[in-house]
Parts: structure tokens; C-alpha cells; sequence
């Protein structure tokens, strides 16, 4: 039997955008690592030393009560200090506090969500668009609760107020609401009063807040001397009452994402549930390295890092977005938070000006990026219009300055050779 025939008992699942441009990729020579390449689809930061941050685990032992298998929740000692860590970034002098019994470790953020999704009742749970690509397929397997989409715009900046959460939740039905914070991959970011006045929001009209928080230590719109980190943790007047569902890992804010190791916080009640969900999806994360992560824990630690994280990325995110922008690739806010440019294509000539072109081109001079119509997070493909992202681009900030500056002289290369009348 030919590989390609299909066995009828399966259907065909959608790959993802960041793994659907390195398949692609792969299939013209990338392999990771290779210096020949800039990924620029990557979703994860550089993983090396930075100035100022603490040195880079580079082993980790295992006990021999390692050898087990971890609670399904996780090591009740890791989630102390999750908690604890919480309390201290975030709830200083409030009486309600979060404890162990408030935290869940799971495998990876998609292990997270997808606890989460399994959870969740026959609601309905709206999604932002643009928002993260993973995020369409985590809507449309599990059948119990019905996905509403909600459109933000360029043109106002991706800007949703608490008031249009008011009206969303009351016009559409909503008891659940699932989005990134800082946006990926606009870098929108929700903070301050506002983030509280939609604390406040999904308290009073009990619509519970599902918020990735993965990319919360990047970002770049804070005040100087003020840790550039923000939570909706910390607007929650009721760690066990409050319907505000947090997930986080060490994934982006620590700059370990082969750990696997990711968390989900919220009211007892909740934890327990996307818990037993875990003990049939996934059954719980790696013993070895949840141990291994309490020191990463610590308050100084994440505190050096997170600064070291500020320092680095920021000069990267100033000077990528800079270059950008003068290539013609714009962008209708500049990102608060996360290490991605949200490009908008529609100045270039064509066919660059459409972001699956721009990809394919790109891969030609050894490019990475993802096409922006990955993230018109579309569950179920219900709705077959065209995506009303295909003039979008990707662009991560992740990788290295060396790398970055490379692969913007061969994007600088590919706009000159499709621009008429240009100087070679």
C-alpha cells in the first residue's frame, strides 16, 4: 500500500502556521540550527545567556522518586512556588492569595488549553481575530461549547474596550472568552485600568476570562524603574471566586521552551476540573523538570531575567520594527508586548503585497515568516470567504540580531527586485 493513501478511519488534521511554514521549509534544505536560514516564523525567543540574566540551567538531575509519574496537577511543591510567585509579582497586601490548590502544571501551553477547552461546558466562548494560529483547532474538536468570533480592526489599532466586552458578552451570549495578552500576534496589549475594568466586567456578568499570558514579560509600553510584567492576577479581588482562568509557562517568559512546562492558574474549582481533564488527555507533565524549575521560581531570579529579557528585546523590537517599516512593511499599531511584528503587505508590489507570496518568496533567499491568514482563526473552516489577513505577515523578533539583521538585508533584497524602476 502506498504512504499516501489514506487510512478512512482518520481525517486530515491542519497543521498550524509556524509548523506549516517549517514543513515547508524543511522541504527546500532548513533544518534548525543551519546558519544559512533566519526563521523568522520561529515562536520561541533565543535561549542563550543574555546580559544581566542568571546563568542557563545546562543539566538536571533526577531523583530516583523522579523515575515516577508526577501528580496530574503537578509537584504540590512546584505549585506552591508558582503561587508564591504570583502573590509577590502581583497581590502584595491582598487578602485574598493564591495557594497551591490554585495552580495546575501541565506539559506545554497547548497541553494547558487544550485541559482547559475539554472543560468547558455547551457555552458559548467568543475568540478575538487576528489571535494565535493554534488556537482554531483547539476550537473546533471539542463540540460541546460553540466559538463566536470577534473582529477586531487595523484601523482602530485592535483597540476592545471593557465596554465592548460589556456588549459582547451581553449581546452574544458569551460565559467564556479566550485571547492572548500581549496579542499574538498584533502585540495589542490589554493593561492597567483597563485590564482591571475587564476583571470587572467578567465578574459581574460571570463570563469567565481565559488569558494566555505566555508573552506577559514582554512588554514594552511599561514605566522606567517598573518591572515590565503585567497579569491580570493582579486585578482579581477573589483568587477562588473570580472567573479569570491565567496560563503561563517557561516557555517565552523564562526562555525555556523545550521544558515543556507550563501552568494554569485560577479558582480552585477550576483547577481541579482542567486536572481531571489532564488525567485522560495527557496524564501530567515531567517529573525531573518541574523539580528542576523551583530555583527559575524564585522572585530575584525571575526578576533579573525578566529585566535582562526587557534590555535585549527591546533594542531588537525598536530597531526590527525601524527596518521594517522602512522596507514598506507597516504595521497598523507598533507592538506593545510579545517578540512578533504584526506586518501589514498591502504597500509593497506585487506580489509581495500578499502574505503567502511574501512567504513563498522569502523562502527563496532562506526566509521564514507566517502568512497572516493563520491566524483568522477560522474553527471548522465555516467560513470559506478569503481570509481578510492575506495581506499580513508574521515577523518574529525572537531570534538573534545577527539573524534578524541577515535576513532583513534579503528582505531588502526581494522588495528592491519586485519594485519597478529600483536601483539594483
Amino acid at each position: 500500500m502506498s504512504d499516501s493513501v489514506p487510512l478512512h478511519a482518520f481525517r486530515t488534521v491542519p497543521r498550524t502556521g509556524v509548523i506549516f511554514v517549517t514543513a515547508e521549509a524543511t522541504r527546500r534544505g532548513y533544518r534548525p540550527g543551519d546558519p544559512e536560514w533566519c526563521n523568522l516564523g520561529q515562536g520561541q525567543p533565543e535561549t542563550g545567556d543574555l546580559p544581566g540574566a542568571p546563568s542557563r540551567v545546562h543539566s538536571v538531575t533526577v531523583d530516583m522518586a523522579d523515575q515516577e509519574y508526577a501528580p496530574v496537577a503537578g509537584l504540590w511543591e512546584v505549585r506552591e512556588a508558582i503561587a508564591g510567585l504570583y502573590n509577590r509579582l502581583y497581590r502584595r497586601g491582598m487578602s485574598s492569595q493564591y495557594s497551591a490548590e490554585n495552580v495546575c502544571l501541565s506539559g506545554g501551553g497547548r497541553a494547558a488549553l487544550t485541559r482547559a477547552a475539554a472543560s468547558l461546558g455547551s457555552v458559548n466562548l467568543g475568540h478575538f481575530l487576528p489571535d494565535y494560529t493554534a488556537y482554531e483547532e483547539l476550537l473546533d474538536v471539542f463540540k460541546a461549547f460553540t466559538a463566536i468570533p470577534i473582529l477586531l480592526e487595523g484601523e482602530r489599532g485592535y483597540a476592545f474596550t471593557h465596554d465592548d466586552l460589556r456588549r459582547e458578552i451581553q449581546g452574544r451570549g458569551l460565559s467564556a472568552l479566550l485571547f492572548s495578552n500581549p496579542c499574538n500576534p498584533t502585540g495589542k496589549l490589554v493593561q492597567g485600568e483597563e485590564l482591571a475594568r475587564w476583571v470587572g466586567v467578567a465578574r459581574e456578568l460571570e463570563c469567565s476570562l481565559l488569558i494566555d499570558e505566555f508573552y506577559s514579560h514582554y512588554i514594552w509600553t511599561g514605566r522606567p524603574g517598573v518591572l515590565p510584567v503585567e497579569s491580570a492576577a493582579r486585578y482579581v479581588e477573589d483568587v477562588n471566586r473570580d472567573p479569570v482562568i491565567l496560563f503561563d509557562g517557561l516557555t517565552k517568559n523564562w526562555r525555556y521552551p523545550g521544558w515543556r512546562m507550563t501552568w494554569t492558574v485560577g479558582p480552585k474549582q477550576v483547577i481541579d476540573t482542567v486536572a481531571s481533564a489532564g488525567s485522560f488527555l495527557d496524564g501530567g507533565g515531567s517529573r525531573p523538570l518541574q523539580r528542576a524549575a523551583i530555583p527559575l521560581l524564585q522572585e530575584d531570579a525571575v526578576v533579573a531575567e525578566t529585566r535582562a529579557i526587557h534590555h535585549t528585546f527591546r533594542e531588537k523590537r525598536d530597531r526590527f520594527h525601524s527596518r521594517l517599516e522602512r522596507l514598506g512593511i507597516r504595521t497598523d499599531r507598533a507592538p506593545d508586548g510579545t517578540f512578533y511584528v504584526w506586518g501589514n503587505l498591502s504597500g509593497l508590489p506585487a506580489p509581495l503585497n500578499d502574505g503567502m507570496a511574501f512567504f513563498r518568496a522569502a523562502l527563496e533567499h532562506q526566509v521564514i515568516t507566517v502568512p497572516g491568514e493563520f491566524f483568522d482563526v477560522n474553527p471548522g473552516k465555516r467560513r470559506a470567504r478569503a481570509s481578510r489577513f492575506r495581506n499580513y505577515v508574521r515577523l518574529s523578533f525572537g531570534p538573534s540580531w545577527e539573524t534578524l539583521d541577515k535576513a532583513l538585508l534579503r528582505l531588502e533584497s526581494l522588495v528592491l527586485k519586485h519594485t519597478p524602476g529600483a536601483m539594483p
